[in-house]
C-alpha cells in the first residue's frame, strides 16, 4: 500500500502548502532560539542537544535516587505479581512536589536523566510519566526546557520500533500531546518538519497528530488537513476533516467555500487523471480521498453541478478492477446530497445510473470483489434516493427490466421495488407505490420460485408499510394460490428433485410469513380468505405450515368475533363460520398430538380452539376456558427436548374425555368417532398423529351410547386395517382395548363376528374376500386377533374380566396360536397376549380365590417355545417375552409347585446363559441380549419369591451350579451375576428369619469362592459380592462377630481384584478365605471342602488353584478343631484327587492331607489304608509326599506297623475318637503296599536303620498270619469298590510282604546277606506255607548272626512280645524266631532268657502242634545259646520233653521234637541231673523204636545213644537191662528203611555193646559199614554165638521177640526179622530148640510167603529152610526122633 500512501502524502502536501508558509512567519520568532541550537535542516535532530541550564546537583542526585527506588520497586512488583506499590508512588509524588517549587530545576534534572546512556526502558517510562504529571500540574513552562524536551521526545518517538521501542515511543508521544496543551506551536512545528513529500512518514508522528486532532480543538481547527495520509489514523483524520471549522481557526486565512473552490481543481484532476491510473492501489487511494473532498464540494451549489458532470467517469470505473463498494459509496453520497439539496442529477444521466446499478443487483459480483454484500446495500440506498427524485422514470425502467424473462433480472428488480416500498421516507409519494404495484402485477404469472418469493415479500412489505388496502383482491388471492400451490408441491415430492424441493420449501416459508403479516395487520379480511385458511388446515398434508395458519386463523377469528360483537352487541352467541365442528376438533386434536412440530403448532392450535370454542361446541366452551390455558402452560414450560409424549397424550385424552362428558346424552361423541375414523387414512404409518388418532378413537367409541353403531365402526375398522403394517395393527389393537373399557361385550361380539365372517377354520382362511392378500396374511391376522383379545383384557372392567378371561379371551388366544404356523411373529404375539392377560388379572385388587384355569396350558406352550429357541444365537425377543410371560403367570393361582418352578428355571437358564455375548458393533443384538438377561432375572426372582427358604435357595443354586462352573467365561459371568442378584433378593427378603441348613453355608461358599480368581474381571467382582452377601447373611443368622474391620478388608480385597496380575489375585483370594474362615463351624468347613473338591477339573487351572488355596487356608487355620470331621474332609479330598491334573494343585492338596495327618494321624492313616487296591496314582503321590518327609515317614511307618501288629494283639476298648480310628479295621494288603512304597521311596539313613528289625518282624508276623488257603488271591471289600474280579496275581499278601522284605534287606546295602538269602532260598521258603517256618528260621538265623547287636536284641524283644500274643499265628511266628534267638547268647546277655523260657514253657503246653514243636525246639536251643543255663532249667526242660512223649494225642512232630530236645539237653546234663527222669526217658525212648514214624525212630535211636553216653555207675545196671530190652529192635532197625534211622540205630547199637560186658563182642563192633547186610549178619552171628555160649536163655528170648517182627508193617524189618531169626536158630542150642513151637514158627514163616515184597518171601523161605533143618536136628536129637 506504499503507492497509495504516497498518493495521500502528495495530497497532504498540496493541502498544507498555503498554510505552512503562513505558520512559518508566525513561528519564526518563537523558534529562533531553537533553530540556533539545531542544524540548518529543521527536519534533522542532532545528537548533541547542547548543555542544560545550570542545575542544583543536589536536586539531580535526589531525583536520581528516587528514580532508582521506583525502578527497583517495579522489578519487585513484576516478580511478585503484586499490585501497585506504595513506595513507587511515593517516590513519584516527591518528585512532582519538588517540581512545584523549582519546576525548571526538576525538569532539567529529569531531562538530564533521559540523556544518560544505556538507560532502561522502565526508567524512561517512569521519567516520562513524571514529566507528564509536572506538565499537567505547572501549565506554562520555561520555553528552553520545553524545546529540549520536545526534541528528545521526538527523537525517542521516531526510534527503532521493537518490543520495548513501542513502549518508549508511546510514552514519548503522550508527553508531546501533554506539552501541546500549552506549547502547541512548538510541538506542531516539530511534527510538521517530519512530514516529507513522497516519503513515508514515521508511524508515531502520524499517531501523535491523530491524538492531537481528536483531543485538541485547536489542532482540529488549525492543522486538520496535515495528517490525511497517515496509514494508522485515516479514519480519525477523515472525521476531523468532516468536522473541520476553518472559520474558527486561530489562523483564519480562508472560508470553507473558498477552500472548496481551491479544492475543486484538485478533485477534477483526481477524477480525470489520477483515477485513470492503471495501478489499483493508486485508484483505491484516489477514490477514498474523494469522499472527504465531496464533503466540502457538494454543499456548494455551483461546485455541485460541476461534480454531477463527472458522475459518468465514476460509473465507468465499475468496469474496471476497482472494488465497487467504494465507487458506490461516492455515488450514494452524491445522490443523497442531490435529494437533500433538491437538485437532482441531470435526467440525461439517469439511464446510465439505472443501468450500472441495476446490473450489479441482478448479476453475480466478480470473485475479486470482497465487499459485494455491502455494495448491494449501498446500491439499494442509491435507488431509494433515485426513487425520491425520479419515481416515474425509475418505475418505467423497472417495468422495462421486468419484461425480460431472465429470473435473476426479475428477482433483482422485485427486490429493489421491495426496498423502495419499505423505505421509511416521508417523501416517498403514493404515486410511487402505485407505480411499483403496477410493475409487480405484470409478473404475477411467473411460476419460478424466486420470482414468487419476491412477489410475496413485496405483498408482505406493502402490508407492513401501511398499504393494506393496496393488496386486497389481487394480493390476498395471490397469497392463497401460492399457499395451495406450494403445499401441493411439497406433499407430492418426486425423487431426484431435491433442489426444487428446497426452493419450494422456501416459497412456502415466505408464503407463511406473508400470511402471518397479512392476518396481523390487515383489517376487514374477506370471508373467502378465512375459508381458504380453514380448508387448508383440514386438507393439507404439509403440516409445517399449520402453526402460522393457526395463528393467522386465530387472529382472523378474534377480529371476526370482535366485528360481530360490534354488530350484535346484544347477542350472546359468538360464532364464526366453520366446517363441521366434529371434523375440525378431530383434526386439531390429532395434529396437537405432536405439539412441537411446525414451529410449535400445539400452542397455536390450542389458542385457536379456545377462540372457536363457542363455534365448535358451546357446551364445552366453559370447560375449555379452564382446560386449554393449562395445556398451553405445559407446552410453554417445556420444549421439544424436555417434554414427554405420553404425558402430553394423556393430557389430551383427558381433555377429550372431559369434553365428551359435556355432551352426554347426545350423538356428539359418535359423530366425533366417525370423523376420527375418517381421518385414519389421512396420516402415514407410523406417525405420532396416527397413533394418537387410534387412541382417541378408542376412548371416543367407549363413550358411545348406541352399541349397534359402535359395532359398525369397529367392523369397518377391522376390515380396512392393513395387518401387514405393524403400526396400524398395533393401533387397531389399542383402539379395541380402549373401547372395551365401556363396550367389552360389544368388542368381544365384534371380534367373534369378524372371525365368523372371514370363515376362520383349521383348513381354510378366506380372508381375501374384500382385498387381495399375501399368503402370509392369515398368520398376521391371527397374531393381531390374539393381541386384540389380550388388549381387551387389559382395559376392560375387572369384574367383566373375571367373567370372560378364561373363555373366550384366553381360549381364543390359545386357539389362534395352536392353529397357526407358530412363526416368530406369532410367538411374539402369543407371549404379548399372555403378558397382557396375566397382568390384567394380577392388577385386580379383590381376586379372592380366583384360579386361572388356562395357566397350565399356557405354561406348557411357553416352555415348548423356550426349548425350541436356539442356544447358540439370539435373533429375536421370543425367549425374552416367553420368560416375561412366565414371570406374570407365576404370580397367579394355582401357583407352581417346587418341581415345576425348578423345571421352568432350568429351561430358562439354559436358554439364556448359553448365549454368547454380542459384539460391540451390533447394537440391536446387544439390546436383545440385555433384555433376555433382565427377563431371566425377573423370572428367577418371581419363582424364588414363592420358595424363599433354604431349600429354595439351594435348588436355585443347584440349577446355576453347572453354569457357574462352565468353561466359557461369558456363561460364568452371567451365572454369577444372576446368583448375585438372587442372593441379594434372598438376603433382603429372608434375612435372619429362616436360618440356613447345616452345611448349606459352606456348600454355597465353596461353589462361588473359586470365582474370586476367575480370569474375567467382572466375574471376579460378582463372585466377591456373592461371598460378601453370604458372609453377611451367615453372620446375621448366627449372631457371630462381623466387625467393621472385616467389612473394610473385604472392600479392600474387592478393589484389589480389579487388577490383572493373577498372582496378586490368588493372594487376594487367600486373604478373603482367611476373613471368611472365622465364620465357619466345623460342619460348614466340611461342606465347604466337599464342594470345593467336587468342582475340581470342572473348569480351568485357575479355578482349581483357587479351590485348593481355600482348602489349604481353612485347614491351616482350623485343623486342630476338625478332629471329628477329618475323615469326611479327607474322604472328599481323596475321592476327587484323581481328577486333578495339574501338578501344583495336586501338591497343595497332598500338603493339606499331610497337615491333617500331622494333627490327626490315626484318622488319616485309617482313611488312607481303606482306599481300594491296586493303589492308584493319586494315593501313591500322597505316600510319596510322606516319604519325602523322613521324620514324618518314620512316624507313619511305626503307625503302619502298628496296624499290622494290631491283628495279633488283644482288641482294646477305644478311649478316644483317635483310638476308634486307630483300632478301625484296615486292609492288611493295603498296609503292606504302603509300607513297601515308603520303604522303596524313603531316603534311608542311620535314623531309619533302627526300624529294620521292627519292619522285618512285622512283615514276618504278617506273612505268618497270611498262611492258608484263604490268603490266595482274596477278593477284598475295597477291591470291589472299583472292580468285580480278583486282584492281580502279584498283588497278594505273601508276595507283597516278601517283596517288602526283599526291598528292606536291599536297603541294608549288604551284598553278602542278600546272596546268602538267595542261596538258601529263604524267599522261596517263605512263599510256601509248608516251608514258611523253615524260611522264618533261616531268616531269623541270618538276622541273629548279623554283626549288629541291636538287630538281635530288638528282634529278640519283638519275638518275646509276639509270643505273648493271643493270635496263634503271631505266637508261632514269634516262637519260630525265638528258636533261632535261643541259639544265640543275646538272650542270656540281655537277661531275657528267663522271660523267654517262661514264654516257651507256655508254648510247649499249647494244644497247637506247631507251637509246641517250636517251643520245644526253642527250649532245646538253650543248649546252644546258653548251655550253662540248661542245668538251671533242667527240670522244666525234662518235664516238657517227657510231656511231649506221653499221651495218645501227642503228634509225631511234637514227640519228635521232644526226643530231639532231650538229645540236646542230655549233652549238657550229667547222670545225677536226670534223677528219676532217666528211667522214664529210657522207657519212653524204647517205646518209639518200633514206631511207624521214621522220624520218631530216628530221634529215639539218637536219644537212646545219648542216654548210653550219659549213663554212669548209678544207672548202669538199669540201663543194661534197658539195653537187653532194646537189643532186638536195635539189631532189626539197623536195616530200617529210613537210612538215617538205620545209621542212628547202628550207632546206638554199637554204643550199647559195651553194656554186655563181652570183649569179644566189643572187638567185633566195627560198624563202619554196619548197615550193609553182610556185615550186620556177621555181627549178629557173632553176637548169637556169644549169647549161645554165655546167655542161651537170652538168645532164646531174642528169637521169640524177633519172630514178633515178622508181622511188622515195614518190609525191611520183616526181612531183617526173618534173617535174624534164621541166624539165631542156627546158633541156638538143641536144648532151646526143643522149646521152640515149630508149627507156629512154620506157620508164621509160611504166611510171609504170600507177602507182596519178594525180599520178604525170599527171606522167609530161607528162614523156613533153616527152621526145617533145625527141626530135623531136633528130631534126630530127641529119643522119639531116633526111634
Amino acid at each position: 500500500m506504499r503507492i497509495g500512501q504516497r498518493t495521500e502524502l502528495v495530497l497532504v502536501v498540496c493541502f498544507c502548502s498555503v498554510q505552512e508558509r503562513t505558520r512559518r512567519k508566525v513561528l519564526e520568532e518563537e523558534m529562533a532560539e531553537a533553530a540556533t541550537e539545531s542544524h540548518e535542516d529543521p527536519s534533522e535532530e542532532t545528537e548533541d542537544l547542547g548543555p542544560l541550564e545550570p542545575e542544583d546537583s543536589g536536586t539531580f542526585q535526589q531525583v536520581t535516587n528516587l528514580l532508582n527506588i521506583m525502578e527497583s520497586e517495579s522489578t519487585k512488583m513484576d516478580a511478585a505479581g503484586a499490585g501497585f506499590d506504595m513506595r513507587k508512588r511515593l517516590a513519584s509524588v516527591i518528585i512532582t512536589e519538588k517540581a512545584t517549587t523549582e519546576p525548571s530545576v526538576v525538569m532539567n534534572a529529569l531531562i538530564r536523566c533521559l540523556q544518560v546512556p544505556e538507560i532502561s526502558t522502565q526508567r524512561k517510562v517512569n521519567i516520562y510519566n513524571i514529566l507528564q504529571e509536572i506538565i499537567q500540574q505547572e501549565g506554562e513552562l520555561e520555553e528552553r526546557c520545553v524545546q529540549r524536551l520536545v526534541a528528545i521526545a521526538s527523537k525517542e518517538m521516531r526510534g527503532m520500533l521493537e518490543m520495548e521501542g513501542y513502549v518508549r515511543a508511546e510514552v514519548a508521544s503522550d508527553t508531546l500531546v501533554a506539552l501541546s496543551r500549552n506549547h502547541f506551536s512548538l510541538v506542531m512545528y516539530e511534527l510538521q518538519h517530519h512530514l516529507k513529500p513522497l516519503n513515508l512518514t514515521e508511524e508515531f508522528v502520524i499517531v501523535t497528530l491523530a491524538k492531537l486532532a481528536n483531543g485538541n480543538g485547536r489542532a482540529r481547527r488549525d492543522w486538520a488537513p496535515a495528517p490525511l495520509h497517515a496509514p494508522r489514523s485515516t479514519q480519525a483524520v477523515r472525521q476531523a476533516v468532516g468536522r473541520g471549522h476553518l472559520e474558527d481557526s486561530v489562523y483564519p486565512v480562508m472560508t470553507e467555500d473558498q477552500f472548496a473552490v481551491k479544492l475543486f481543481p484538485m478533485y477534477r484532476y483526481f477524477v480525470t487523471v489520477w483515477l485513470r491510473n492503471n495501478n489499483p492501489e493508486v485508484k483505491l487511494g484516489v477514490i477514498k480521498s474523494l469522499k472527504p473532498m465531496l464533503n466540502l464540494l457538494l454543499p456548494n451549489d455551483d461546485l455541485r453541478e460541476q461534480v454531477y458532470d463527472y458522475i459518468p467517469l465514476l460509473l465507468a470505473e465499475y468496469q474496471g478492477s476497482l472494488e465497487a463498494l467504494f465507487i458506490t459509496q461516492v455515488l450514494r453520497q452524491i445522490l443523497e446530497m442531490s435529494v437533500v439539496t433538491s437538485s437532482p442529477v441531470p435526467q440525461m444521466q439517469l439511464h446510465t445510473i439505472f443501468t450500472e446499478l441495476h446490473v450489479q443487483v441482478c448479476s453475480r459480483a466478480p470473485a475479486q470483489q470482497q465487499y459485494s454484500s455491502q455494495n448491494l446495500t449501498e446500491i439499494v440506498h442509491c435507488f431509494i434516493a433515485l426513487a425520491r427524485s425520479y419515481p416515474k422514470e425509475l418505475m418505467k425502467f423497472f417495468l422495462s427490466q421486468m419484461e425480460m424473462s431472465k429470473e435473476a433480472v426479475r428477482v433483482g428488480t422485485l427486490a429493489l421495488i421491495r426496498a423502495v416500498v419499505s423505505a421509511d421516507e416521508p417523501r416517498m409519494s403514493i404515486r410511487t407505490i402505485y407505480l411499483a404495484i403496477r410493475v409487480v402485477k405484470n409478473t404475477l404469472s411467473d411460476t419460478r420460485s424466486k420470482v414468487r418469493m419476491a412477489i410475496l415479500r413485496i405483498i408482505g412489505q406493502l402490508a407492513l408499510s401501511g398499504f393494506q388496502d393496496r393488496i386486497k383482491g389481487w394480493g390476498l388471492k395471490y397469497v392463497s394460490v401460492q399457499l395451495t400451490l406450494s403445499t401441493y408441491k411439497l406433499t407430492n415430492r418426486r425423487d431426484n428433485f431435491y433442489q426444487r424441493d428446497l426452493e419450494e420449501k422456501m416459497v412456502h416459508k415466505v408464503t407463511m410469513d406473508t400470511v402471518r403479516i397479512i392476518t396481523s395487520s390487515v383489517s376487514g379480511m374477506t370471508n373467502e380468505f378465512w375459508v381458504r385458511l380453514l380448508c387448508y388446515i383440514m386438507e393439507t398434508d404439509y403440516t409445517e405450515a399449520l402453526t402460522p395458519i393457526c395463528i393467522s386463523l386465530t387472529n382472523l377469528a378474534e377480529r371476526q368475533l370482535h366485528a360481530k360483537d360490534e354488530e350484535a352487541s346484544t347477542s350472546k352467541s359468538r360464532h364464526v363460520d366453520l366446517p363441521a365442528p366434529q371434523k375440525l376438533l378431530a383434526r386439531l386434536l390429532v395434529l396437537m398430538s405432536s405439539p412441537y412440530k411446525g414451529e410449535g403448532r400445539g400452542i397455536a392450535m390450542l389458542k385457536l380452539l379456545k377462540t372457536l370454542s363457542q363455534s365448535i361446541a358451546p357446551s364445552m366452551a366453559d370447560m375449555w376456558e379452564l382446560e386449554i390455558p393449562l395445556l398451553v402452560k405445559y407446552l410453554e414450560e417445556h420444549t421439544e427436548f424436555t417434554w414427554n409424549q405420553k404425558t402430553w397424550e394423556d393430557k389430551l385424552i383427558q381433555f377429550l374425555r372431559n369434553s365428551l362428558k359435556m355432551t352426554r346424552g347426545s350423538n356428539w361423541s359418535l359423530r366425533l368417532s366417525k370423523e376420527l375414523n375418517n381421518q385414519i387414512e389421512s396420516f402415514d404409518s407410523p406417525s405420532l398423529e396416527k397413533g394418537f388418532l387410534y387412541r382417541a378413537l378408542g376412548f371416543t367409541l367407549a363413550t358411545g351410547l348406541e352399541a349397534d353403531k359402535v359395532e359398525v365402526l369397529l367392523l369397518e375398522l377391522l376390515y380396512k386395517t392393513d395387518y401387514s403394517d405393524d403400526f396400524d395393527r398395533e393401533g387397531v389393537i389399542l383402539c379395541f382395548g380402549l373401547c372395551a373399557r365401556g363396550q367389552v361385550k360389544t368388542v368381544l361380539g365384534v371380534l367373534h363376528d369378524f372371525e365368523e365372517r372371514i370363515q376362520e377354520s383349521e383348513q381354510s382362511w378366506q380372508i381375501g374376500a374384500w382385498r387381495k392378500d399375501h399368503p402370509w396374511r392369515r398368520e398376521t391376522v391371527k397374531g393381531a386377533l390374539m393381541v386384540m383379545y389380550s388388549c381387551v383384557a387389559s382395559y376392560c372392567h375387572p369384574q367383566m374380566l373375571l367373567i370372560h378371561v378364561d373363555n373366550p379371551i384366553t381360549a381364543k388366544i390359545i386357539h389362534h396360536y395352536s392353529s397357526s404356523c407358530q412363526d416368530i411373529c406369532l410367538k411374539l404375539a402369543f407371549m404379548k397376549s399372555v403378558v397382557q392377560v396375566t397382568d390384567a388379572i394380577k392388577n385386580i385388587k379383590d381376586l379372592e380365590d380366583f384360579q386361572f384355569a388356562q395357566k397350565a396350558t399356557l405354561t406348557g406352550i411357553i416352555m415348548a417355545i423356550i426349548k425350541a429357541e436356539p442356544t447358540d444365537s439370539l435373533v429375536s425377543p421370543v425367549r425374552t417375552m416367553a420368560m416375561e410371560a412366565l414371570s406374570y403367570l407365576s404370580k397367579l393361582k394355582p401357583f407352581y409347585s417346587t418341581e415345576e418352578s425348578s423345571e421352568l428355571m432350568d429351561i430358562s437358564i439354559h436358554s439364556v446363559i448359553s448365549l454368547q455375548p454380542p459384539g460391540e458393533s451390533n447394537e440391536s443384538i446387544k439390546t436383545l441380549y440385555t433384555n433376555a438377561l433382565r427377563a431371566l432375572e425377573q423370572l428367577m426372582e418371581g419363582l424364588m419369591q414363592r420358595h424363599l427358604d433354604p431349600k429354595g435357595l439351594q435348588e436355585m443354586v443347584h440349577l446355576l451350579e453347572k453354569w457357574i462352573l462352565s468353561e466359557k467365561e461369558w456363561e460364568r459371568e452371567k451365572a454369577v451375576n444372576l446368583h448375585l442378584h438372587l442372593m441379594q433378593i434372598y438376603v433382603q427378603s429372608v434375612g435372619v428369619c429362616i436360618p440356613l441348613k447345616l452345611g448349606q453355608f459352606g456348600s454355597l461358599v465353596g461353589l462361588i469362592a473359586p470365582g474370586t480368581c476367575d480370569s474375567h474381571r467382572k466375574t471376579r467382582l460378582a463372585s466377591m459380592d456373592v461371598l460378601a452377601s453370604l458372609l453377611d447373611l451367615h453372620a446375621s443368622q448366627t449372631c457371630s462377630s462381623w466387625g467393621t474391620s472385616k467389612e473394610l478388608e473385604l472392600e479392600k480385597c474387592k478393589e484389589d481384584l480389579q487388577g490383572s496380575d493373577m498372582e496378586k489375585i490368588f493372594g487376594v483370594s487367600s486373604r478373603i478365605s482367611k476373613v471368611a474362615c472365622l465364620q465357619f463351624n466345623c460342619d460348614e468347613v466340611v461342606s465347604l471342602v466337599q464342594k470345593l473338591c467336587e468342582n475340581f477339573g470342572a473348569m480351568d487351572l485357575q479355578h482349581d488353584k483357587a479351590s485348593v488355596t481355600w482348602i489349604c487356608t481353612f485347614l491351616q487355620m482350623r485343623v486342630k478343631e476338625l478332629e471329628d470331621k477329618v475323615a469326611e474332609i479327607l474322604g472328599a479330598i481323596l475321592v476327587h484327587l484323581p481328577v486333578v491334573d495339574h501338578r501344583e494343585v495336586r501338591r497343595l492338596l497332598i500338603e493339606g492331607i499331610l497337615l491333617l495327618a500331622h494333627y490327626h494321624q490315626e484318622t488319616v492313616l485309617t482313611a488312607l489304608l481303606r482306599q481300594p487296591l491296586p493303589m492308584e496314582s493319586h494315593l501313591t503321590e500322597v505316600w510319596l509326599a510322606v516319604a519325602e518327609n523322613v521324620p514324618f515317614a518314620r512316624t507313619m511307618l511305626h503307625a503302619l506297623m502298628g496296624r499290622l501288629q494290631a491283628r495279633f494283639t488283644p482288641r482294646a476298648n477305644a478311649a478316644s475318637k483317635a483310638d476308634i480310628w486307630r483300632l478301625a479295621a484296615v486292609d492288611p494288603l493295603m498296609t503292606l503296599c504302603t509300607i513297601h512304597l515308603l520303604v522303596e521311596r524313603m531316603d534311608w539313613d542311620n535314623r531309619l536303620l533302627d526300624l529294620f528289625p521292627d519292619l522285618v518282624y512285622t512283615l514276618l508276623l504278617q506273612l505268618g498270619g497270611s498262611q492258608g488257603q484263604e490268603a490266595v488271591s482274596p477278593v477284598l471289600k475295597t477291591w470291589r469298590l472299583i472292580h468285580t474280579g480278583t486282584l492281580p496275581e502279584e498283588v497278594n499278601l505273601q508276595r507283597v510282604t516278601i517283596r517288602s522284605m526283599q526291598l528292606l534287606f536291599r536297603r541294608l546295602n549288604s551284598e553278602s546277606l542278600l546272596c546268602t538269602l538267595e542261596e538258601q532260598g529263604v524267599w522261596t521258603l517263605l512263599e510256601s506255607s509248608s516251608t514258611f517256618l523253615q524260611g522264618v528260621s533261616q531268616l531269623a538265623r541270618l538276622c541273629v548272626r548279623s554283626p549288629d547287636g541291636y538287630y538281635r536284641q530288638r528282634l529278640s524283644e519283638l519275638a518275646l512280645r509276639g509270643m505273648a500274643s493271643e493270635a496263634l499265628s503271631c505266637r508261632i511266628s514269634s516262637t519260630a524266631v525265638c528258636v533261632e534267638v535261643m541259639s544265640d547268647p543275646i538272650l542270656h546277655q540281655k537277661k531275657l532268657l528267663k522271660r523267654a523260657v517262661l514264654m516257651l514253657e507256655k508254648g510247649a503246653e499249647q494244644e497247637d502242634e506247631v507251637l509246641r514243636v517250636l517251643s520245644l525246639r526253642a527250649l532245646g536251643n538253650m543248649a546252644l545259646g546258653a548251655p550253662r543255663k540248661v542245668r538251671q532249667y533242667r527240670k522244666l526242660l525234662l518235664e516238657k520233653c517227657l510231656s511231649s512223649l506221653r499221651g495218645p494225642s501227642v503228634s509225631t512232630s511234637v514227640t519228635s521234637e521232644g526226643l530231639e530236645v532231650l538229645a540236646k539237653v542230655l549233652v549238657e546234663l550229667r547222670e545225677g541231673d536226670l534223677g528219676s527222669t532217666f528211667n522214664a526217658i529210657s522207657e519212653q525212648c524204647r517205646a518209639f523204636f518200633d514206631n511207624e514214624s521214621a522220624l520218631l525212630r530216628l530221634k529215639a535211636f539218637i536219644l537212646f545213644g545219648k542216654l548210653a553216653q550219659v549213663v554212669r555207675i548209678s544207672k548202669k545196671h538199669f540201663f543194661k537191662q534197658e539195653v537187653k530190652k532194646a537189643w532186638v529192635p536195635l539189631m532189626l532197625h539197623c536195616q530200617d528203611p529210613c537210612s538215617d534211622a538205620a545209621q542212628a540205630c547202628v550207632a546206638t547199637l554199637f554204643q550199647c555193646v559195651h553194656f554186655w560186658g563181652w570183649r569179644a563182642l566189643e572187638s567185633s563192633a566195627d560198624h563202619s559199614d554196619a548197615t550193609a547186610p553182610k556185615e550186620m549178619a556177621g555181627f549178629q552171628m557173632t553176637l548169637c554165638s556169644v549169647l549161645t555160649q554165655k546167655k542161651p536163655a537170652v538168645l532164646y528170648n531174642f528169637l521169640l521177640e524177633t519172630m514178633t517182627y515178622v508181622k511188622s508193617n515195614l518190609s525191611r524189618i520183616r526181612i531183617a526179622a526173618c534173617n535174624l531169626a534164621g541166624i539165631i536158630m542156627k546158633q541156638m542150642s538143641a536144648h532151646y530148640l526143643k522149646k521152640l513151637d515149630f508149627p507156629a514158627l512154620r506157620n508164621s514163616l509160611q504166611e510171609l510167603q504170600l507177602d507182596s515184597d519178594p525180599g520178604v518171601w525170599r527171606a522167609a523161605l530161607e528162614t523156613l529152610n533153616i527152621l526145617d533143618t533145625c527141626s530135623q536136628q531136633r528130631l534126630l536129637a530127641s529119643p522119639e526122633g531116633i526111634v
